[in-house]
């Protein structure tokens, strides 16, 4: 997943998606907002009672602090004190293995680029409706993968970061999985993953649907049953059905995108809902006959005015507890650029800002957790708001 807190178009939407719901205010309000939908109904399915509440998911791993979806990321978001690491954005090699990459285009990500042996596998394919050029996972076997190493993937607002360019190589899911049992036993208790699958319409019609390969590494680690330590998340709903289907019983969370966009999987099947139509009671409802919880867009949980600044809360956590679904919105980070502007300090794009008060003021509204790449803040931020 990924957005930028940007002002003007995006998170007036944000607020026009949901009717009205989002009232747009100061940001002082949002702060003193009391939790939203805390009642005494059953805990969600998608709330496992050996997690807090509301728990902080490392979003893929400590990426504030070191190059994302490497084990060095994964280790300091675990000794930060997340609750939960993602370990997905999972994308297939050609020859069909799961490895963890933020997009298919590892352009960003890696040191392709170094590599004059590849330089003939850049080219430009459409994902999703979007023409992208770069080098793609797809047309690499694993073994050429493993000739690669990982780097910041933004490093115009994380320049310390590319201190650890090349340290790691790219992780398969199954190291990942292996990294999470041998943690766990060494921790005396389990290490929760978060699991995303990326794309899958598009690899799908590759051939190289990821479903069920994910299943099987799963079932291979005994991590697919209803109490096993992970959470399963896609932006594609079907997605997540299918995986249902494939017996994989752990708790499923639907990822929200921008109000106006339809999922891919929508696009393929031609149905015409976009998320603003999952965003309202009905689409909760549907969505909690497959799935036990929500990742939207952070201003989807608080909207923000035409020039950026923070409004009330909105209906949504209320809504979604109504339809007894978790809410883990994503993803909080301490940098000016990705912050509301009234929680912004100077000029400086990669300067950090008051990026506490504004976890705070999401902590406020009830969510049962979020996703961030500063663990360490959001671990500080929720020790106010937590219930066992």
């Amino acid at each position: 997943m990924e957005k930028r807190h940007e002002p003007g178009r995006r998170t007036v939407l944000g607020a026009a998606a949901l009717g009205g719901a989002a009232v747009l205010a100061g940001a002082g309000g949002a702060q003193a907002a009391a939790p939203a939908g805390r009642t005494n109904r059953p805990a969600p399915a998608g709330r496992p009672e050996q997690l807090p509440v509301p728990l902080v998911v490392g979003h893929r791993g400590a990426s504030g602090y070191r190059p994302e979806h490497t084990l060095g990321s994964y280790e300091l978001a675990l000794a930060m004190g997340a609750d939960v690491i993602e370990a997905g954005d999972l994308v297939p090699t050609k020859d069909g293995h799961l490895i963890l990459r933020h997009e298919p285009d590892i352009s960003g990500t890696t040191d392709v680029a170094q590599h004059p042996e590849f330089a003939g596998r850049r080219t430009t394919k459409t994902i999703d409706g979007k023409k992208i050029t770069g080098w793609f996972t797809e047309d690499f076997t694993l073994a050429e993968i493993k000739t690669l190493r990982a780097k910041e993937r933004i490093p115009d607002v994380r320049q310390h970061n590319t201190l650890y360019n090349g340290v790691w190589p790219v992780l398969t899911f199954e190291e990942a999985l292996q990294w999470a049992e041998k943690k766990g036993r060494e921790r005396g208790r389990p290490v929760w993953l978060h699991i995303e699958t990326k794309h899958p319409t598009y690899f799908r019609k590759l051939g190289l649907g990821l479903e069920e390969r994910l299943a099987k590494l799963l079932r291979r680690y005994g991590r697919h049953t209803a109490h096993a330590p992970n959470f399963l998340q896609s932006f594609e709903p079907s997605s997540l059905k299918r995986l249902g289907e494939l017996g994989v019983k752990c708790p499923k969370v639907v990822l929200l995108d921008e109000p106006s966009v339809r999922p891919a999987d929508f696009v393929e099947a031609g149905d015409p809902r976009t998320t603003a139509d999952l965003l309202k009671p009905e689409g909760l409802k549907w969505i909690s006959g497959f799935a036990q919880g929500i990742g939207p867009w952070l201003p989807q949980i608080i909207a923000q005015d035409d020039k950026g600044k923070l409004g009330k809360p909105t209906t949504l956590v209320r809504d979604a507890h109504a339809a007894g679904l978790v809410v883990h919105p994503y993803t909080v980070r301490n940098e000016n650029s990705f912050l509301p502007l009234d929680f912004q300090v100077g000029k400086n794009p990669g300067d950090y800002g008051n990026s506490l008060a504004y976890f705070k003021a999401l902590f406020a509204t009830g969510i049962d957790g979020l996703f961030s790449d500063n663990p360490d803040t959001a671990v500080l931020a929720a020790q106010e708001f937590r219930r066992h």
